[in-house]
């Protein structure tokens, strides 16, 4: 059996936020208007046995998003951690939440801090970046409440990392950005592009938010990253971070490319030569292919009527998976970065080739900036490595012979 692993989406869409550039909120038009979209509990008990009766490996791990899941009330994560307790059979149960931080209270800092939870805070920079997209229904800034909302998580002693959509602003600000979040006390960094194709009309289902090489007009959103900026920003922030951050602060595709480097197996997807292992689970027990495609095509199945070990395993979540690798184009396939990149996420796979080959990655020419930046500094810290001794080296070696960042 191999593992898989669920994002789990108690309140489905529903968020006290607005943001601008989320892709998730339109999801609600999948569902019945009126309906609750909040867990019941027949699912949250069937998910919580089988997810971990699916398992094999000694630490399972769940992973809470949504929507906002702190809509749920702490009742419900109580009751969570009780079946997980339930059906553990002297596992390991490891718990990370999504949040956009700004309903935390004493009360919910109380209950991460006693159950070890593990909190991801989105914030996107400072407030004049940050509030440019991630605002309320009621169209107001948000970083304040955020910020009220992290203090606290720090105040309970809670381990928390920050999540920072990489846009269309703050693409420009990257040092800024860092040293920002830096600032705040994050120590794990996750920086996570937003790119979205926007149509003039809905589909059938109402949805304006497309996968790729749908039949509607597409253009991509005034708010998604520019492709070689992304790059930059990656590289802007990899220049301080390689000169005095290295095992201090830790940057997720820093650490991924450094597996790549090292020839191991990505441990993030979007990364990973092929897919299909992390799937999203709705509030009602539908599951979904993957968190970028919650669309009627690739619903799987619901839990409540065939276990998710066997929708997990069907032929079409397989071919989704071999997908990935299977519709590389020859520019990719010949690609010199392919051994870091794989194409990366195929929902950004919607320009063709010079020679018209579709599948061709926005962010490519991003990625090729970033990794051939970064090369030699990899493949020093891979030498430092493999003689035993500290990859950090690498920051004295920067400093000496690379002083100039690019």
């Amino acid at each position: 059996m191999t593992n898989f692993h669920i994002m789990t989406k108690p309140s489905g869409a529903i968020c006290n936020l607005d943001c601008v550039y989320c892709f998730y909120l339109e999801k609600e038009k999948l569902y019945s208007p009126g309906k609750s979209f909040k867990m019941p509990d027949d699912v949250l008990e069937s998910f919580v046995r089988q997810y971990i009766q699916s398992q094999t490996s000694a630490t399972i791990h769940f992973a809470w998003q949504g929507g906002e899941p702190t809509l749920m009330g702490i009742a419900f994560f109580q009751r969570a951690v009780e079946l997980q307790k339930k059906y553990s059979d002297g596992r390991v149960i490891e718990n990370a939440l999504q949040t956009n931080g700004t309903l935390l209270d004493d009360s919910w800092g109380e209950f991460l801090a006693k159950n070890n939870f593990l909190v991801g805070v989105s914030i996107d920079g400072p407030a004049y970046l940050h509030d440019a997209y991630r605002v309320d229904k009621g169209g107001q800034p948000t970083h304040s409440r955020v910020l009220r909302g992290l203090h606290l998580l720090q105040e309970h002693g809670v381990e928390f990392n920050t999540l920072t959509v990489v846009h269309r602003k703050n693409s420009y600000h990257a040092r800024e950005v860092y040293s920002f979040l830096k600032e705040i006390g994050s120590k794990y960094l996750q920086f996570i592009p937003v790119v979205e194709q926007i149509s003039t009309t809905s589909d059938a289902n109402g949805l304006h938010l497309l996968k790729p090489f749908a039949p509607q007009s597409m253009s991509v959103s005034e708010w998604s990253v520019e492709s070689l900026q992304y790059g930059k920003f990656l590289q802007e922030v990899f220049d301080e971070w390689v000169r005095a951050d290295v095992a201090r602060v830790f940057v997720q595709v820093f650490d991924v490319a450094f597996e790549s480097w090292m020839g191991m197996d990505q441990s993030l997807c979007v990364f990973a030569r092929t897919c299909g292992s992390a799937m999203a689970l709705e509030h009602n027990g539908d599951l979904y292919s993957c968190d970028h495609f919650v669309y009627p095509d690739n619903k799987l199945g619901n839990i409540l009527q065939r276990p998710m070990s066997t929708l997990s395993a069907l032929p079409q979540q397989l071919r989704f998976g071999k997908g990935k690798e299977l519709g590389l184009p020859s520019d990719c396939v010949s690609c010199d970065v392919r051994f870091a990149c794989n194409g990366e996420c195929p929902k950004h796979r919607f320009l063709t080739t010079a020679t018209g080959e579709p599948g061709l990655n926005y962010l490519c020419a991003g990625y090729k900036h970033f990794f051939h930046h970064i090369d030699p500094y990899m493949k020093y810290m891979v030498s430092e490595l493999q003689q035993n001794r500290p990859p950090a080296n690498v920051m004295s070696w920067a400093n000496k012979f690379n002083p100039a960042a690019v």
